[in-house]
Parts: structure tokens; sequence; C-alpha cells
């Protein structure tokens, strides 16, 4: 329990910041899973630069590190790239 009104404060802020970041990250990850999960290569193809947004979004938010976010992006264009060419 907070004793003195900031302190009181940070509590809820930091609370609305942790679900905003949460609710960032569940994006990112779930529009990685799309593209992933695709049936086929157009598929994957057509969801891809959403995935690529959203990442690049949780960089610039710093939800995740600018560095994880370009690993990510590099992987996942990979793994596009390998299903593209296997087909």
């Amino acid at each position: 329990m907070a004793h003195h009104k900031q302190s009181a404060k940070r509590i809820r802020t930091n609370e609305k910041a942790r679900q905003a970041n949460k609710r960032d990250r569940s994006a990112m990850k779930t529009s990685i899973r799309k593209v992933v999960g695709a049936d086929g290569p157009d598929a994957a193809k057509a969801s891809f630069p959403d995935a690529m947004k959203k990442i690049d979004k949780a960089a610039k938010k710093r939800v995740i590190h600018p560095n994880a976010a370009a690993r990510m992006k590099s992987r996942l264009a990979r793994k596009l790239a390998k299903a593209t060419t296997a087909q």
C-alpha cells in the first residue's frame, strides 16, 4: 500500500503502462503466428507486412529491445523465404 499520494499515482500509471505493453506484445506475437502458421505461402506473404509493422511499433515504444526486434524480423523473413522457395 502506498503511503504517499505520488507513490499511489505511480502504482496506477505503472499498471496502465504494463497493460499497454502487454497488449502491444500480444498483438505482435499474434501477427507473427499468423505468418508462421499460414495455410500457404500466399497467405504468409499477405500477413507478413502487418507482422513487420507490429514488431517495429513494439521496438519504437520500447516494449521489446530494438535488437530483439531486428532478430525477430530477420528470422521471420527467413522463414517466409524458405516457405516460398519450398513451394
